[in-house]
């Protein structure tokens, strides 16, 4: 067994204990952290078989952004697990089902739909017109098909996610009747006189007369 081998094995192994942590975690925040590392053992998967594109995508997307909001939003929404632990027994014939189905479809595709078919070996070096070996790259490959051939759906992809951004924003920011936001201009030209003002109130009660006070005098001891 080579060290390419080897490494397949350690990331997998890896892989898989983190994706059966993510379904056996009592606590949202360490599935989280396990559904992270199972994506990066993905990524390193993807390495492996030269696939540098996808791997750098899975780490940039959904290592970078995806997990970051899925975990935000785990730690501050206000799960009660107690409450969440109540039906799990009540439900779990039916999920225990469905999960064995997906298990034997996973593993008769697996097991019967690659029988016959040698392993693809990738092509690290092209010529070119002049004869000359030139290094390939996945990456570069992929960049030119995008940008080239399916140039339209990418832009239109683009403009989806545009606008799907702008929306959040502007439905995070919109102005609510209970916010306590303050205006920074509003605070420049404010005046002393705007703030405070000095109103003439009739005294609602007679003042009361004073008693005088009684000079203390000590006898002196004879």
């Amino acid at each position: 067994m080579d060290a390419k081998t080897g490494f397949f094995y350690l990331f997998s192994v890896v892989l898989l204990f983190a994706a059966f942590r993510v379904i056996t975690a009592r606590n949202p925040v360490h599935a989280v952290l396990y559904l992270i590392l199972a994506f990066s053992q993905a990524a390193a998967v993807w390495l492996l078989l030269k696939a540098e594109f996808l791997a750098i995508a899975l780490v940039l997307v959904y290592l970078g952004a995806v997990m970051v909001l899925f975990l935000f939003v785990v730690m501050m929404l206000d799960i009660h697990i107690d409450t969440v632990r109540k039906g799990f027994w009540k439900h779990f014939p039916l999920a225990a089902t469905v999960g064995a189905v997906v298990a034997l479809e996973m593993a008769a595709v697996l097991m019967g739909g690659f029988r016959g078919m040698d392993e693809p070996k990738p092509v690290m070096a092209v010529v070119d017109a002049a004869g000359q070996v030139v290094q390939y790259s996945n990456a570069k490959a992929l960049g030119k098909l995008l940008y080239t051939e399916y140039l339209f759906p990418v832009e239109i992809a683009a403009v989806i996610l545009l606008v799907a951004m702008i929306s959040a924003i502007a439905l995070t920011l919109r102005q609510r009747k209970d916010s306590k936001a303050i205006n920074p201009s509003a605070q420049v030209r404010v005046r002393a006189g705007d703030r405070l003002s000095v109103l003439k109130v009739a005294a609602t009660q007679k003042a009361v007369a004073e008693m005088p006070v009684q000079p203390v005098v000590e006898e002196k001891k004879a």
